[in-house]
């Protein structure tokens, strides 16, 4: 069974941003544990990079920019799916792994949808997709 990987879309700049990146750490020898891991995870975003714009689908996944609403306290955030790497210079804006509790609890939902999960301490945590939209 093969496993299908989806495409991480970029734009342009943020594409050419990651290969010189790369390009910088190739140069410089790659020689350090974190430094090859780096390296290893800019061919991977490289290797499945499509430049453009994602299709709005209003699905949470990967590289959109989803709102979520908590039961708990009534809260609303809103936050990027998907790795702090595409934000380029918008380091300020939250991010979530899709492998985080909060990611794999969401992937896959419309707005109006509701999830849950376990939180590491223990709690449940319990809320609502709110919106979900291509990160831009």
């Amino acid at each position: 069974m093969s496993v299908v990987e989806e495409p991480i879309w970029l734009t342009q700049d943020a594409l050419r941003q990651l290969q010189e990146e790369l390009e910088l750490l190739v140069r410089e020898g790659a020689e350090d544990e974190q430094t090859q891991v780096r390296a290893l995870e800019l061919r991977g975003i490289i290797r499945r990079a499509q430049v453009g714009e994602r299709p709005d689908d209003g699905i949470v996944e990967p590289g959109m920019r989803v709102t979520v609403d908590f039961d708990a306290d009534r809260s609303r955030e809103t936050f990027l799916l998907g790795s702090r790497t595409l934000l380029g210079a918008d380091s300020d804006f939250a991010v979530y792994s899709p492998d985080s509790p909060l990611g794999q609890a969401i992937a896959g939902l419309l707005p109006g949808d509701r999830f849950s999960y376990a939180a590491p301490s223990g709690a449940t945590i319990a809320g609502a997709v709110v919106d979900a939209v291509p990160h831009s």
